[in-house]
């Protein structure tokens, strides 16, 4: 699991310490995610099932692509496709995905690199392997989080970033045992490259076995943690947490991760996702690619995209393909 590292650790602006008084956010479930396929075919974990949704809120889905090795010709993507109300990220650990949309934004995503795409009043766009990769086969592995944009928010401008794998702050733990990738948010101060509308902190860590990674943590966000592999702990309590699993996390201002000191060889560190948001507290009306806040929404976002006010693809891409 390459994404973005370092060859030394230490040399890395250290994440304090919780103050003492902190209160630690203690585990109020852990599930497993069910595996399944998204688009023409590739396989997903589904991070969120299982969860209410109000203990979401603001993130709305978590899909968790690959880890999978293709063979020559076996790469899949998705097609075209609306989204109207909240935003997309894409994070790649291992493989390369190219984006097109119907605003002009677009790119090729590279292992450790983040697309976060503003679907706000409505876009198209398609994620598909490159013909490289589609020749070659090869190891694809990333995740696609949703967040939630509140009402005045839901008609915004279209807006896409891309975020380079340099451009990920790296951080070290207290100890020395973890390796943080800030995304977006704000960790101890540290301030994450991804601009979000919602206030969010969104990390990928990589924790060494036996290493303990305590975090200071917003007490007004929520906090999840899913392991993308490797064995752990979590929580005062030590909460088991393996591949595919998450842990939501209750009130406090203080979260805990310890990797095992015993990995297996084909997961020698323990990798997880954390991440937490401001709740929006508002009604959530979701139906396929569209997230509104009721059902008529919906319907007219359904008109809308069935009467192309949603976008078109663009003239280079049909030209091209």
């Amino acid at each position: 699991m390459p994404a973005v590292t370092v060859d030394n650790i230490l040399t890395l602006p250290r994440v304090s310490e919780p103050a003492p008084e902190a209160v630690e956010r203690h585990v109020q479930s852990v599930t497993t995610a069910p595996q399944g396929y998204e688009g023409e075919g590739f396989p997903v974990r589904r991070a969120f099932a299982g969860v209410r949704q109000e203990d979401l809120d603001p993130f709305i889905h978590l899909d968790q692509m690959g880890e999978v090795e293709y063979a020559p010709g076996e790469p899949k993507g998705t097609p075209w496709h609306p989204h109207r109300g909240f935003e997309t990220v894409t994070y790649m650990i291992d493989g390369t995905l190219q984006h097109y949309d119907s605003n002009g934004g677009g790119g090729l995503i590279s292992s450790g690199d983040t697309q976060w795409m503003t679907a706000g009043a409505g876009i198209l766009h398609i994620e598909t392997p490159p013909e490289e990769l589609v020749m070659s086969g090869g190891l694809f592995h990333g995740f696609q989080l949703w967040v939630n944009l509140p009402v005045r928010d839901k008609f915004l401008p279209p807006r896409y970033q891309h975020l380079a794998g340099g451009d990920v702050v790296l951080l070290a733990s207290a100890d020395g045992g973890t390796l943080i990738r800030l995304i977006a948010g704000d960790l101890d101060g540290h301030e994450g490259p991804g601009s979000t509308h919602t206030p969010i902190t969104l990390l990928h860590a990589t924790v060494h076995p036996g290493a303990r990674l305590h975090l200071p943590w917003r007490e007004d966000f929520n906090a999840l943690v899913y392991v993308l592999n490797g064995d752990g702990r979590v929580g005062p309590e030590r909460a088991r947490v393996g591949m595919g699993q998450l842990a939501l996390l209750g009130p406090g201002a203080a979260l805990t991760i310890e990797a095992e000191r015993e990995q297996e060889s084909r997961s020698p560190n323990l990798d997880v996702l954390v991440l937490g948001g401001l709740p929006i507290g508002e009604p959530v009306a979701w139906y396929g690619p569209f997230v509104m806040n009721n059902q008529q929404q919906l319907a007219q976002a359904m008109a809308d995209y069935r009467a192309g006010r949603l976008g078109a693809i663009p003239a280079e891409w049909v030209n091209s393909h």
